[in-house]
This record gives C-alpha cells, structure tokens and sequence, in this order.
C-alpha cells in the first residue's frame, strides 16, 4: 500500500501529494476534498490510478480555463497549448469535450468573432482572414459557414479605406502603376477581384498630367543615373524600357529622351 506522506501546497490552485512508494501527484483542491487526501492515507493501486487519471484531466481543465479566461480560443489552440504544458493526449482529449460541453470552446462561435474583430480592426479581406482562420485550427466548412458575415458591402468599406492609403504611398507613380500596385495591394490583402474593381471605379484618380510629368522627370533621372556608365543608344534604350515598364506613356518617354538624354 501507497501511504500519503505528505501534502504541500504547489504553484497555483494545486497541491503536490508525496506517497511513501516516492510518487509525487500534482493535484487541485476538487481532488483533494473528492478522494479525501490526508496526509497518513493509505492508497490501494486502484485508487492510485484512479487518482492519477483524474489529476492529469483536472490539471488540464484548470490550464485550459485559465487559457480561455483572456480570450476565445480555437479547439487547435487549445489542444496545442496543452500539449505544450505536457498533458497527456488522452487527458486532452477528454478536456476538450468537457470545454465542448460548457460551450467554452465553438470554433463556429469563434470564427464569426474572429470576422468581427477583424473588420473593425483590421485592413484584410475575406481571402486572407479565411487563411488565418485555417491557421487557427477551423475546418472549411465551419469557414464557409462564418464567412458571409463579412459582407460585400463591409468588403468595399474596408477596402476603400486601405486603397485611399496605398494611393497617397504610391502617389508619385505613374498614373498607370499607381494603378497597378494599388489593384496589387488589395489582392495581397485578400480582397476579390469584383471588390477591387467596383473600389478603382469609385477611386478619385483621374490623371493629372503635371504630376505625371514630375513622376517621369523623377524616375527618368533615377534611370539616367543608374546607367549613365552605358553607351548613349544603349543608356537610351535602358532608360525607355525602365520608364515604360512603370507605365508612362511612349511620347512622354520619347519627349523626356529628346530632351534630356540628347541635351548631353
């Protein structure tokens, strides 16, 4: 027979129980009071077992309360965040379904408050928070159950706003690759491509010819000094290509060739 031999209080809400067999068990107050620990108590290997099994299922409820009292949690964060505090994977699984149980873990109850905070928050669109949601641990179907919330609507408003910004960044662009990276920003984003593109009509971005003159006076002379080293024709030829892949029309690269490169 196992002998209790002593009793202190460890870190937290457990006590650490040691037995005359050199056993140690880390258990809470429930199971204390529960099997009657008292120091002087003879354990038969039933009641060892027993013990031992509902300490390790205990210990995990009372980490994974504490876990979940922040925040909501996923069932994959949970079930990470116990394996890293060592709890076996059978005493897991029975935590995760008693949590079920006390509807404190709902990966669909999560999922829609996860959208939620993630269109007051955030700059995503529907495409990257489903891949977080992946992340997190959710199955596609709950996804998909979840995801209407964030509707075409709501899409649009976000998306105008992290467009409005990614156009005063780029604003010193072509009027054609402000375009481009800004369409490229929001697809990055997660935004579809029907969202984007109802967002660049609605967009005041009417070409003004006097900041796009300044933008290619600015690139062409970025050009003209990365390549000044070159042969005339083949600096020229370099610096038309640099300039008309950042979208400037033909007869402003042209004009700016004949102006600037022939001057010298």
């Amino acid at each position: 027979m196992n002998t209790i031999i002593r009793i202190n209080k460890g870190k937290g809400p457990f006590y650490e129980v040691a037995t005359s067999e050199g056993e140690t068990l880390r258990v809470s107050e429930d199971l204390l009071v529960r099997f009657r620990l008292l120091k002087g108590k003879e354990l038969s290997e039933e009641e060892l077992k027993e013990i031992k099994k509902s300490a390790g299922v205990d210990l995990g409820l009372q980490q994974a309360m504490n876990y979940i009292s922040y925040q909501l949690r996923s069932e994959m964060e949970v079930r990470t965040y116990l394996k890293d505090k060592e709890i076996e994977k059978q005493d897991r699984d029975l935590v995760v379904e008693r949590l079920k149980e006390l509807n404190l873990i709902d990966d669909k109850n999560y999922g829609e408050s996860y959208i939620r905070t993630q269109v007051r928050m955030s700059d995503k669109g529907p495409v990257v928070i489903s891949q977080q949601l992946r992340k997190k641990g959710l199955k596609d179907s709950v996804i998909q159950e979840v995801l209407p919330l964030y509707t075409e609507e709501m899409q649009f408003e976000v998306g105008y706003h992290t467009a409005e910004k990614a156009m005063r960044r780029f604003h010193n662009k072509s009027h054609k690759e402000m375009i481009q990276k800004i369409k490229m920003h929001l697809i990055q984003k997660g935004f579809h491509q029907g969202v984007i593109q109802m967002i660049l009509d609605e967009l005041p971005m009417e070409k003004d010819e006097d900041q796009e003159n300044e933008a290619l006076q600015r690139e062409g002379a970025r050009l003209m000094r990365r390549h000044q080293r070159l042969p005339l024709m083949k600096r020229k030829m370099k610096i038309k290509q640099g300039l008309y892949q950042k979208g400037f029309a033909i007869d402003d690269i042209q004009r700016f060739l004949d102006e600037e490169v022939m001057d010298e």
